[in-house]
C-alpha cells in the first residue's frame, strides 16, 4: 500500500530551521566543532552528502575527542543495528549520516539536525528535519552553506513555502537539548 501526501499538506510546524553561510566549504569543520562548544546537545543527526568526506569528518571529530558514530549505506546491516543502539542508548551523541536515515528513524531524544551539506534533491530536506520535532516537540535544523548553495537553499524555501533564518549569535538559548 502506498500514502501518497501533496508536498502542500507536509509540515515543518514545529522545526526552527538556520542556516550559516560558512563562506568556503573548508570552514564547515570548524563552525561545526564551534556549535558543539558554544552549546550543550544531548543527541544530534549530521547529515553529509559524500561517505567519503563523512569518513573524514568521523576521524577528525574522534581524533578531537567527540563522542560520534556513523552510518552510511556501505556497512552491514547488523553494523547500523548495533550503531542506532548505541545513538537511541546516547552512547553516541553525534551521528554522522548519509541520506540513508532521512527516513524512518524515530530517536525520542532528538532535537537538532545540521545539514552539513544541503541534501542534493531538495525533496530529501524534508525528511531530514523531520528527524527532529517529531511528535509535537520542538526541533531545530542548521543548515551549512556557501555562497554557492544560496540559490539551493532558496529553492527549499520556495518548494516547502518555508523560511530559513540566519543564525542568531543567541543559538544556545533557542536550543535547549
Amino acid at each position: 500500500k502506498k500514502v501518497l501526501v501533496k508536498k502542500e499538506s507536509l509540515t515543518l510546524e514545529g522545526i526552527s530551521q538556520y542556516y550559516i553561510n560558512v563562506k568556503h566549504h573548508n570552514w564547515k569543520y570548524d563552525v561545526l566543532t564551534d556549535i558543539y562548544n558554544t552549546i550543550n546537545i544531548a543527541q544530534c543527526i549530521i547529515y553529509i552528502n559524500s561517505k567519503n568526506r563523512l569518513q573524514e569528518i568521523y576521524h577528525q571529530l574522534i581524533k578531537d575527542n567527540f563522542p560520534v558514530g556513523m552510518i552510511h549505506g556501505n556497512l552491514m546491516t547488523h553494523e547500523r543495528e548495533q550503531i542506532m543502539n548505541q545513538f537511541r542508548q546516547g552512547e553516541i551523541r553525534i551521528l554522522l549520516s548519509t541520506d540513508l536515515l532521512s527516513r524512518g528513524i524515530d530517536i525520542q531524544q532528538l532535537s537538532l539536525v545540521i545539514n552539513y551539506d544541503l541534501p542534493i534533491q531538495k525533496e530529501t530536506y524534508i525528511h531530514r528535519i523531520g528527524r527532529s520535532g517529531r511528535y509535537g516537540r520542538k526541533g531545530v535544523a542548521i543548515n551549512f552553506v556557501t555562497d554557492r548553495d544560496l540559490q539551493d537553499m532558496a529553492e527549499i524555501e520556495t518548494f516547502y513555502n518555508t523560511k530559513i533564518n540566519i543564525m542568531p549569535e543567541n543559538i544556545s538559548e533557542i536550543i535547549s537539548v
